[in-house]
């Protein structure tokens, strides 16, 4: 029997665009080139494909969970659309760093690990910001960056000496080919 393989996506920054004013509606959200393709070339390579997510934007009362829950359906519907498939998206609406589930602490990465009883040296984790790539490292991951987004500040952070990618679908070739 074949083993179920996993990876890690961020949302902001590595399927879509961010931004310093958050995604506070789903017409906000909108797709970065190339990234559902690389989803549903995920999909396709039998990646069971989950979303962890910071959002302290509803804990800071910045997005409502109406909006919330319209900006996670639409896209859904968009990684649906061009073939791909999410199997969990997680998040921390925590705004307080020393929460141990909000990245870059690896609270959300352990919970699914041991729901799911995943083995987080063998994941992959992609992201674009130094939290994301620390909160991948603190649980083990392989952790992978991505230029989108955030990207340049994991260039500039020392204490991180990852694979960079110029976006996620560069990141998942790169995965495919290597991931035996």
């Amino acid at each position: 029997m074949k083993q179920q393989k996993y990876i890690i996506l961020d949302r902001d920054g590595v399927i879509n665009y961010d931004s310093n004013n958050y995604i506070k509606t789903a017409d906000e959200w909108t797709p970065i080139p190339r990234s559902l393709e690389a989803i549903k070339l995920l999909s396709e390579k039998d990646y069971f494909i989950i979303i962890i997510s910071n959002q302290s934007g509803l804990t800071r009362k910045i997005i409502t969970y109406k909006n919330f829950s319209e900006i996670y359906s639409k896209m859904i519907r968009s990684v649906e659309d061009h073939g791909g498939n999410i199997g969990i998206f997680s998040y921390c609406s925590d705004s307080n760093d020393k929460s141990f589930n909000r990245k870059p602490n690896p609270g959300m990465f352990l919970d699914i690990a041991e729901r799911m009883k995943i083995d987080l040296k063998k994941t992959f984790s992609i992201g674009d910001s130094p939290r994301d790539l620390f909160a991948s490292i603190e649980s083990g991951c392989i952790p992978i960056g991505v230029r989108t987004g955030n990207g340049h500040q994991i260039e500039k952070e020392k204490k991180l000496n990852v694979l960079m990618f110029d976006d996620l679908l560069d990141a998942v070739k790169y995965i495919i080919k290597n991931d035996k």
